[in-house]
C-alpha cells in the first residue's frame, strides 16, 4: 500500500466533508463544481501555499513538515486520532526492499496468563488485522461458539474479527448495533493500514473485504479512523439472549498492535445473568454458519446436560 495517493485520497475526502460555513467562510450561494471546500479555500485556512497542498493532494510531495501536518490538521477539524493517522499517512517512505511474507502473530506468556487470569469474563486477543490470536472458554462461547475453540492456534486458519464482522451471518446476527460495530472495525483496520503500509496480509484483507462487501467498500471510503477503549453494545446471543455489555480493549504493552477485548456487565442486571449462565453451560450448541474467517463452520457441542436458554426482553 502505497502513502502517496493514501495520504491524498484522505485529504481529498476530509475537505469534501467541509462546507465554508463550517470554517467561518462565506458562502455566497454559489454553485460549485466539487463537493466541499475547494483546494484553495483549505490551503488558505492551513496557511500554505496553494501549489504546495496540490502536490500534497496529488501524491508528488510527502515531505509535509509537523507543522504543516498540525495546520492541515486544524483547518480540517480533525480529532487526535485522526491526527495521528495524517501523520502516519504522511511518514517518510520506507527503503524500497524485496518484501517477505510477514510472520504470524504470536502471543507472550504474560498476555496468556492474563486471559488465563480473567477466569469466566469472556475475553480474546486480537493482532493488529484483527486476527482472533486467542481467546478463553466464554470468550469463545460470546463472539464465535459457532467455530472450532482450537482455531486461533492454527495461524493459517484464524477467524478474522473484521471478516467476521462483514462476512459471517453469525457475528452480524450478534451485534444488534451492528453498524456501529461495523463502523469501529472500519476505524481500527484503518489506523493499521496507516501504520503498516507495507503489510501484505493487511492489504490483501482489505482488498477482499472491498470486494465481497458493499457496505465495507462504502465505509472505507469515508476515510474514517477510530481508536476506541470502550465501547457500548446490544448483543443477541443465540444461546442465552439479549445482553447489553461493554467491551473493553487493552492495549498489549509488549506487541504492537495486539489488544485483549473484554466483555463485562452491570452487576445485578439481565445481562450479568446471561453472561454468568453462558460460563455455567457444559453444552453449548450454536446454528453453523459460514464463519468466512479462515475456518471451517462447526459445531461445538460437549456432552453434558442441557440448560434452558435465556432471553432477555429487547429494551
Amino acid at each position: 500500500m502505497n502513502k502517496k495517493p493514501r495520504l491524498g485520497e484522505f485529504l481529498r475526502t476530509r475537505r469534501a466533508q467541509l462546507q465554508p460555513a463550517d470554517v467561518g467562510l462565506p458562502d455566497f450561494g454559489e454553485r460549485r463544481r466539487v463537493p466541499g471546500l475547494r483546494r484553495d479555500e483549505l490551503a488558505q485556512l492551513a496557511g500554505v501555499g496553494l501549489s504546495y497542498y496540490t502536490r500534497l493532494e496529488q501524491g508528488s510531495s510527502l515531505n509535509a513538515s509537523p507543522e504543516v501536518l498540525e495546520a492541515l490538521a486544524r483547518a480540517l477539524g480533525l480529532d487526535e486520532v485522526e491526527r495521528a493517522h495524517l501523520h502516519d499517512l504522511a511518514g517518510a517512505p520506507r527503503r524500497t526492499t524485496t518484501r517477505r511474507r510477514p510472520a504470524p502473530e504470536r502471543i507472550g506468556d504474560a498476555t496468556r496468563q492474563l486471559v488465563d487470569a480473567l477466569g469466566d469474563t469472556p475475553a480474546i486477543v486480537l493482532g493488529r488485522r484483527s486476527d482472533v490470536l486467542a481467546w478463553n472458554r466464554t470468550g469463545h462461547a460470546l463472539f464465535a461458539g459457532h467455530l472450532d475453540p482450537l482455531i486461533p492456534e492454527q495461524p493459517d486458519l484464524r477467524p478474522n474479527m473484521a471478516r467476521l464482522v462483514f462476512l459471517d451471518t453469525h457475528t452480524r446476527d450478534l451485534f444488534v448495533d451492528w453498524p456501529k460495530k461495523a463502523r469501529n472495525v472500519v476505524g481500527k483496520l484503518r489506523l493499521a493500514a496507516g501504520r503498516h503500509p507495507d503489510d501484505p496480509r493487511l492489504a490483501s484483507l482489505i482488498g477482499e473485504l472491498t470486494m465481497k462487501s458493499p457496505e465495507f467498500a462504502t465505509m472505507w471510503a469515508e476515510h474514517g479512523v477510530r481508536k476506541w477503549a470502550l465501547a457500548e453494545y446490544r448483543m443477541h446471543h443465540p444461546v442465552v439472549g439479549r445482553m447489553e455489555l461493554n467491551l473493553q480493549s487493552l492495549n498489549v504493552p509488549q506487541e504492537e498492535g495486539q489488544r485483549i477485548v473484554v466483555a463485562t456487565a452491570g452487576s445485578d442486571t439481565a445481562s450479568a445473568a446471561a453472561l454468568s449462565l453462558l460460563a455455567r453451560l457444559d453444552t453449548l450448541t450454536v446454528p453453523s454458519t459460514d464463519p468466512a474467517g479462515g475456518a471451517e463452520a462447526t459445531e461445538v457441542t460437549k456432552t453434558a446436560e442441557r440448560r434452558p436458554t435465556v432471553t432477555n426482553s429487547p429494551r
